[in-house]
């Protein structure tokens, strides 16, 4: 499997939307019930990128297999040193590799852009998830317990964090991000 890593475009909404909507219908990763369409996921990514937050496509053979982008964990000024990862494949992507691809190059784009701290909150507390965020130096923060109900299922909520460059070992500049 040869996947290439680049940002993600317009273009390539339509496999983005696709993935994340059997990611909804089948998945806990996403606490959304029905999957947004092509327009909202458009509002999405423009409001990312906007914003100076990186979004990847994972490519092969000119298809879209998996994306990931960064965001604001919240957006009051003093957390905009921290960003929240998403990570999403297809089917046919997951356990090979690419999920880690594309979370190590957002953890190097966010750190490149200034951010001290990648938090990840992974729904349903999937070991997957988990274990690809132990992989690349997050750890565990916390857990919320019955945080979500989906497919007949209460779902618990794992916070995992890893510093991103210095972290909090020293103060940000005052004129970044």
């Amino acid at each position: 499997m040869t996947v290439t890593l680049r940002p993600a475009s317009p273009a390539d909404l339509s496999a983005i939307t696709e993935i994340y909507a059997e990611c909804v219908l089948n998945g806990v990763a996403s606490y959304e019930l029905e999957p947004p369409g092509r327009d909202e996921m458009e509002t999405r990514m423009t409001a990312i990128t906007a914003a100076g937050y990186p979004y990847l496509a994972a490519i092969e053979d000119d298809r879209v297999i998996g994306y990931a982008y960064a965001s604001a964990f919240r957006t009051r000024p003093a957390y905009r040193w921290l960003v929240e990862n998403s990570v999403y494949l297809s089917p046919e992507a997951r356990g090979k590799g690419v999920g880690k691809s594309l979370l190590a190059r957002l953890v190097d784009e966010c750190e490149q852009r200034g951010f001290r701290q990648m938090v990840a909150v992974i729904g349903g507390a999937s070991p997957a998830s988990i274990a690809l965020h132990l992989a690349l130096g997050f750890t565990e923060a916390g857990r919320l317990t019955g945080t979500g109900f989906k497919h007949g299922n209460w779902l618990d909520t794992v916070f995992m964090q890893r510093p991103l460059g210095e972290g909090n070992r020293s103060d940000p500049l005052p004129l970044s991000l």
